[in-house]
Order: C-alpha cells, then structure tokens, then sequence
C-alpha cells in the first residue's frame, strides 16, 4: 500500500476571541500551555484533509472519521498530518515540535447508518443563564443552537482560516466537515456558562453534505457527565441537520467542561 503524502498546515487559531478563554494566550499561559490553543474541531479538519484526499465527495456523504487531541497545536507552528492504510481505511496522526497531538482513523463503512430524525429530540436553546455543571449538562437532557447558514463568503472565510487547500469544498459550495463538527461544541456553548475548556474528542458518520446556503441546526443529547482525573467531562450523541428535515452527519462529541486546574482555582 503507498503511504498518502503528508499534509503540513500553518495552524491559525481561529478561536482566539472566542468565548473559551482556553484559545487565549494568557489565560492557556496559567494552565500550563505554551499559548492559545487552536480549536479541536479545526485540528480535526486538518485531519479530514487526508480522507477526502483519498476518497472526495463521497467520504463526505457516508464516510466515518473519529479524532482524538493529546497535546496542543499552537498558532502560527507548522502540524504536520500524516496517513497510513490500513485493512479498514486511514490511520490518522498530527504531530507538531516534534510532538504526537492527536490520532484518528477514517473510513468507508459499506453498511447504512440506520438512523431517524425522529430519534433526536428538537428542542429550544436552553441560553446562558448557568454555569455549566452536572444540572445544565445532566445525562438525558437535550441541547440546540440557534439555526446559522454559513453562506458563499462565511464558507470562503473558514476555509482560508483552517488553511483548506483541497478545492472540493469551494468548487462545489459545500460546507466543510470541520466547521459541521464546530456546531457541536456551540451546543455546549449556547446552552451553559462556560469558563476554560477543552474538545477532547469527537466521532462523526457522514450522511450527506450540507450546501453553504443550507439552514443548519443541532439536535444534541448528553450521554454522559462524570469526573476523572479532577477533570469534569460531558459527552454528547447528536445529529447536524439541514433545513430542519435532512441529516447531514451524526457525531459523538466529548468534551472537558470544567479542567482540573479550573476547579482547584
């Protein structure tokens, strides 16, 4: 099997006047980072380059990817992304200083996801109005964002922002897989006050693409919240769907809600 060619990305922090102070230089500074950290979900598009490379449009209409992040990648360095075949697919590292930061994998599954709209609860933005916790995340509860619709000139923004070099995405006016992923963690955000926190990981399954002029919305359930290490975790099983009718992906999003740094402070 020939290797895929490594994929080097400036890494640009999107995130850095985000409302997650985790992507803020100073604040990443006081929990023992070099500096902001840039986004999860946009490490995990730079990872998505490799298997659309490999398979196009198509992976991104059945295909399933999951990522893991281990260690930072900062603005401005070089993350360098790099693919294997395997029996099933690709397997999927980032490295950055000369540092492993995240692993994923990517296929082709040949069986249907089956899954119905009707499984995933539509339901009002809950707002900021508490912190988050064990109550705002509690197991069972489900989470929403207010519809967006990224558009021509927002699509051409992310993609020169997460340093997309393949043309699928623009030739073809349909939205990237990192920034369907981004619409997990506003899930989190939208419906809690959140102070510094951290993506961990996400699995997502591919079930259609989404136009740039698609309506997006959210259905998001939390399946788990729990403590390890001190860290406080949520995880959340949730569709991405367009115009309120057509699935676009499912996603498996883990996230450190409350860091360990935070709660000794």
């Amino acid at each position: 099997m020939t290797a895929p060619q490594p994929y080097s990305v400036h890494a640009y922090n999107l995130a850095k006047n985000s409302e997650n102070k985790m992507h803020d230089d100073s604040v990443a500074r006081r929990f023992g980072f070099q500096g902001g950290l840039v986004p999860g979900v946009d490490v995990f598009a730079y990872m998505s380059h490799m298997p659309v490379a490999k398979w196009g449009r198509a992976f991104l209409e059945r295909g399933l990817m999951d990522g893991r992040f281990f260690k930072p990648v900062y603005d401005g360095e070089t993350a360098v992304v790099t693919a294997e075949e395997t029996a099933d697919g690709l397997a999927i590292k980032v490295e950055s200083r000369g540092e492993l930061c995240a692993t994923g994998t990517a296929s082709m599954p040949s069986d249907p996801l089956k899954l119905s709209l009707d499984d995933f609860q539509s339901v009002a933005v809950a707002g900021k109005t508490a912190p988050a916790s064990e109550k705002s995340y509690a197991t069972g509860k489900w989470l929403a964002i207010p519809p967006f619709t990224l558009g021509v000139e927002g699509s051409a923004d992310y993609l020169r922002d997460a340093r997309e070099t393949d043309p699928l995405y623009a030739n073809e006016k349909i939205v990237h897989t990192g920034m369907l992923l981004r619409t997990m963690n506003w899930a989190l955000m939208e419906n809690a006050i959140l102070g510094p926190w951290i993506h961990v990981g996400s699995t997502i399954r591919y079930l259609a693409t989404a136009a740039v002029t698609d309506e997006l919305s959210v259905r998001a359930k939390v399946t788990g919240n729990y403590e390890r290490k001190g860290h406080k975790f949520v995880e959340l099983d949730g569709v991405i769907v367009a115009n309120g009718s057509k699935l676009i992906a499912h996603c498996q999003h883990v996230a450190i809600y409350q860091p360990r740094e935070a709660m000794a402070a």
